[in-house]
């Protein structure tokens, strides 16, 4: 099942806290940015975000994305704007940089 262009919309305007983020489509799917950095994506009407050490604490249940993926945090709480700002701040302290 493929993402909604109405749920890809609600996320990308949840998300509005951070300046910087973008979207990319992959296969039905969306891929997410900060600053450049991919964090996570959109995946069958779900927000998924890398794991990380600084994104732990948050205690989210671990997804699979699609076959063949490595795991990913799911965002339950897409309705609290200010926790998925810290989130997506966390999760990206947590990434490699990029070169």
């Amino acid at each position: 099942m493929a993402t909604s262009k109405e749920y890809k919309d609600f996320i990308l305007e949840q998300l509005n806290r951070l300046d910087n983020i973008t979207c990319r489509s992959m296969m039905g799917e969306f891929l997410l940015y900060y600053n450049g950095l991919l964090f996570g994506g959109i995946y069958d009407n779900r927000l998924l975000v890398k794991i990380t050490d600084t994104n732990k604490k948050y205690n989210m249940e671990e997804q699979i994305p699609y076959e063949t993926a490595k795991p990913m945090y799911l965002v339950d709480d897409i309705e609290n704007r200010e926790l998925l700002k810290e989130i997506v701040i966390d999760t990206c302290k947590g990434l490699p940089k990029k070169k």
